[in-house]
């Protein structure tokens, strides 16, 4: 059952060699790696304003420079980040950058913030579109955080079923959201050039301000906060940069076409959103009891969101186009999270690769899609979303940090890089393409590095103190498993004069009872033609072991039975006193123990057997010049599904060796 739900939700394995097939073209590479930064647009804006109207609606005059500014910032990123893919093609990204030009503890920074920026974005993504939703459904309010961990752990299974497979199935609503948008703005625009501008619900209100007469010093803090927040529209730029191996050849062409068209199309998204909000005079606020002539009860009631208002406005209250721009909008921001699931596990397996994080992260599933990476975001992304009841507003303060630490150390990298270049290059047109993409990078290093400042200073109090908590925990974490396989790597080490043979072999069955499985365990024994044979078992009962001894001695089996007193009832101790006697004898002896162990095929028959044989084994396992044989016996449950198998098949039993189904058992 659980092997045909996986086959269900995950889909057929795909062989090794069929890695090439799952590439991305342009076309679906776009969605599948840019949709954060695409939507991201639906929400930008609305930060924007939030921020300006805790100072009220006079402040909002602002709203077109902090645009303007992230327009410019967003251009300059991208600019820059295309100099990364074609340096860099393999895929690490602004790791890759910071460890080769900065050193790797940069690298291990970068990566850090990389993964919690990673979590932040499936949160709030999913977080922001079940916003819309319920901007479109209020009805829905009371079940959104259930709402929201239903999406991310649905999106965890599109993505478990490979990268392009997710990427067909997210494509059309990221091209559906862009063209809705943009005939919105179309729209929207033309109608105010042509006198009748689009008038938004909410214009007639007021916003209660939470800060009177600011002028100064906190005018320009009010500011540079509602820039932090509108900088949410840069979040997922670098993702191309990790993801360039999945594109087609020529990969680094590829990806930076698709990196400028992101950049476009962003931009050109956000400018426009921006300045539609502005003409049709929409208000939000950050409480929505804030709002004066809110309709309804403020303190149940959500207010509608940004987009949700300027597509009332240009379409219609509840019309058809309203719910395509709400249902696009809502889908682009929930598959935005798609960008993360694909750059989390693709970092986590260069990072495993790397030992800084378990090796296990490197595997790839049954779809050839990274799949231990795709699972342990969504758990610590649902964990989150739950944590903060999915909201947006609390979700977002965690937000961008992690992001602009990236930023800031990877176009530093990228200038000693091209530094690095410059000092070998002769060629004079060579040169001057070198000197213009450092222009590029110093430029993005000094602009993220401003930004990144301001939102520490502006975001530290309201919840990003958390995640500067979280990245050096990270980091240090990170640290600690690379020291951890460093030190396993040297101890494993052969030593110059190989492998010392032991001095003698002892060869120790344990035993219970004279059955199949106890003289099959004496016979393999037996093979391995030991130095010494004897068979052990632990006293707890004397009528049990009179009966034992007297069924060895009507079988004649020609080895030795020792009798381990035990009046205090306990199997472990005795036998670990037993062969450690052996092993103080010769120093240079090998004790091997054999332990007949059940193998059953239901998973209540796993009850019915005791675990001392386990406990036996993990206790035994820590004992130097011990090793521990585990000798199966297949009981006839364990045939079950094999045989069903078989018999399908048309072939017997008998053609083919059992396959234990359970786990084995004393």
């Amino acid at each position: 059952m659980l092997n045909w739900l996986k086959r269900v939700l995950v889909g057929r394995p795909l062989r090794s060699d069929r890695l090439g097939e799952t590439l991305l073209s342009k076309r679906l590479a776009l969605p599948i790696f840019a949709s954060d930064p695409l939507s991201s647009v639906a929400y930008a804006t609305q930060e924007i304003l939030l921020v300006l109207t805790l100072g009220g609606l006079a402040y909002l005059f602002l709203a077109p420079w902090v645009g303007l500014a992230v327009v410019v910032l967003l251009a300059v990123v991208v600019a820059s980040y295309r100099q990364v893919v074609r340096a860099y093609p393999s895929g690490g990204g602004s790791y890759e950058v910071a460890s080769r030009n900065l050193g790797p503890s940069a690298g291990l920074v970068v990566a850090a913030a990389l993964l919690v920026d990673y979590i932040m974005t499936v949160a709030v993504s999913v977080a922001a579109g079940v916003d819309n939703v319920i901007s479109a459904v209020p009805s829905l309010n009371t079940h959104r955080v259930a709402i929201c961990v239903g999406f991310v752990f649905a999106l965890m299974a599109m993505n478990l079923r490979g990268v392009r497979e997710s990427g067909k199935t997210f494509a059309w609503p990221t091209y559906l959201f862009i063209t809705g948008v943009l005939v919105m703005v179309a729209l929207g625009l033309g109608r105010a050039v042509a006198g009748h501008a689009p008038v938004a619900e909410s214009a007639g209100w007021q916003v209660r301000p939470e800060q009177v007469g600011l002028t100064g010093l906190a005018l320009a803090l009010l500011t540079l906060r509602a820039f932090a927040s509108g900088c949410t529209a840069l979040t997922g730029v670098e993702a191309i940069s990790n993801g360039v191996p999945a594109f087609k050849p020529p990969k680094a062409e590829n990806a930076a076409r698709t990196m400028l068209a992101m950049g476009v199309v962003a931009i050109t998204l956000f400018a426009g959103i921006t300045a539609l909000a502005l003409i049709a005079k929409v208000r939000v606020a950050e409480h929505t009891c804030d709002l004066i002539g809110f309709p309804g009860d403020c303190a149940a009631d959500p207010q509608r969101t940004v987009i949700a208002q300027l597509a009332a406005a240009v379409f219609g209250n509840n019309s058809l186009g309203f719910f395509v721009i709400q249902a696009t909008t809502a889908l682009i921001l929930i598959l935005a999270a798609n960008t993360a699931f694909n750059g989390f596990p693709l970092l986590g397996a260069i990072l495993a690769q790397d030992r800084y994080l378990p090796r296990q992260l490197h595997t790839r599933g049954d779809r050839l899609a990274f799949s231990n990476g795709i699972i342990i975001l969504a758990a610590i992304a649902a964990m989150l979303i739950w944590v903060f009841d999915g909201s947006v507003t609390r979700l977002i303060q965690l937000y961008i940090l992690g992001v602009f630490t990236s930023f800031t150390l990877s176009q530093a990298g990228m200038v000693r890089h091209w530094n690095r270049a410059l000092a070998d290059e002769q060629d004079p047109k060579v040169r001057r393409r070198l000197h213009r993409s450092r222009v590029i990078n110093a430029l993005g290093g000094v602009l993220t590095a401003l930004v990144l400042v301001i939102v520490l200073a502006t975001k530290f109090t309201h919840g990003a103190y958390l995640v500067v908590i979280a990245v050096p925990v990270l980091f240090a974490l990170m640290r600690a498993i690379h020291g951890h396989y460093e030190r396993v790597s040297a101890e494993l080490e052969p030593e110059p004069g190989g492998v010392v043979m032991p001095a003698r072999v002892h060869a120790v069955v344990l035993v219970s009872r004279v059955h199949r499985p106890t003289l099959q365990a004496l016979a393999y024994a037996q093979a391995t033609r030991p130095d010494s044979l004897t068979a052990v078992t632990v006293g707890i009962n004397a009528e049990e072991v009179a009966r034992l001894q007297q069924q060895w001695a009507d079988r004649d089996l020609n080895v030795p039975l020792a009798i381990l007193d035990s009046p205090y009832r306990e199997i472990t101790d005795p036998v670990l006193n037993y062969v450690n006697r052996l092993r103080e004898e010769g120093p240079r002896d090998l004790v091997v123990v054999y332990i007949p162990e059940y193998v059953v095929g239901r998973w209540w028959e796993q009850l019915l057997h005791n675990q001392s044989a386990l406990r036996l084994k993990a206790r035994l396992l820590f004992q130097r010049r011990v090793m521990v044989v585990s000798v199966p016996w297949q009981l006839e449950s364990s045939f079950r599904r094999p045989r069903r198998e078989q018999v399908r098949g048309g072939r017997r039993p008998e053609d083919r060796k059992p396959v234990a189904a359970g786990r084995r058992e004393s």
